[in-house]
């Protein structure tokens, strides 16, 4: 039996995906929750004692388990615990400890994701719900902008740099998942709101989208700044999205799916698109598809005659 206790090496495995595989902290910290919610339930002490019999359990558990608001798991946050799981396995033999192979755990049949996006009038809609003209409001309209026009995460964009926006040019670089660089390109509509807004900006620090914290003797002068987190910009949106009065959940990432729905319906390939979203597969964009095919049916069916 090994001497090497399980916990020991999952925090190997996770030190080996930060050095070795350059993962970001966000996976780590995702990795390291998954894998804790396998070894809380098993109890398990040593790697040999991870059998087949034990992962059928666990998943069965993952397909029944219900949290304190009596929700249960989606099917593909379920993947993504098998997913790490399974990784963890690799690893392990990867340095001849015994132990199950990753290979033999399957994840289950796929089902196609559902991809809420906003149409072009919502979009609109939820950028005129910023009406004022105070720095913050042009900041949330720039971010507005800015996300729709590139179609960007929203950790790219709370990661972004005034020197890394080329306003002149309209295009600039940004490295996303798995530090892979991408370009992208702003529309003239986004262009000018980022331009409106640093115009106003009076601090010096880097970050293109700063915390904006107004004193009593001027909305404009004596701001305190910090930048962005993307949960911040997350509040921004959602904020926006209740005052425009559109009912879907609006995040972030709707506007990300937005920018490619709006692209694929105005006859992009879904090639040009997969680079502008940074996906390193196809299949990733390919949920688009679903999506546009369905924009094609209801066309076909309200324009061709009997």
């Amino acid at each position: 039996m090994s001497t090497e206790k399980i916990k020991n090496l999952k925090n190997e495995f996770l030190e080996y995906l930060e050095i070795e595989k350059d993962r970001s902290q966000l996976t780590i910290r995702n990795y390291d929750h998954y894998l804790c919610f396998f070894l809380d339930w098993s109890k398990l002490n040593y790697p040999e004692q991870i059998t087949a019999s034990i992962v059928r359990k666990y998943r069965l558990y993952l397909n029944r388990y219900k949290n304190s608001n009596e929700k249960g798991l989606k099917r593909v946050t379920q993947d993504y615990y098998i997913i790490a799981l399974r990784g963890f396995l690799k690893y392990l033999a990867k340095r001849d400890i015994k132990t199950l192979a990753g290979e033999k755990i399957e994840l289950g049949k796929s089902h196609d994701r559902e991809v809420e996006f906003l149409e072009t009038e919502e979009v609109m809609r939820l950028i005129r719900a910023i009406s004022g003209n105070k720095i913050s409001d042009l900041r949330d309209k720039a971010i507005l902008e800015l996300l729709f026009s590139t179609g960007l995460r929203v950790s790219e964009v709370s990661k972004l740099d005034i020197d890394n926006v080329n306003l002149k040019s309209g295009e600039f670089s940004v490295r996303g998942k798995g530090d892979k660089i991408r370009l992208v390109f702003i529309s003239d509509s986004a262009r000018n709101a980022i331009i409106n807004y640093l115009k106003r900006r009076k601090d010096v620090d880097p970050a293109l989208f700063v915390h904006l914290k107004r004193s009593k003797k001027d909305d404009d002068q004596n701001v305190s700044q910090m930048r962005l987190t993307p949960r911040s910009i997350q509040r921004i949106v959602k904020k926006y999205a209740i005052s425009a009065g559109i009912v879907k959940k609006v995040t972030p990432h709707t506007l990300r799916h937005s920018f490619a729905t709006d692209l694929l319906m105005n006859g992009a390939d879904i090639r040009s698109v997969q680079s502008m979203l940074g996906h390193s597969s196809i299949t990733t964009t390919q949920i688009y598809t679903h999506i546009t095919n369905k924009h094609l049916k209801d066309i076909h069916k309200k324009f061709h005659s009997r």
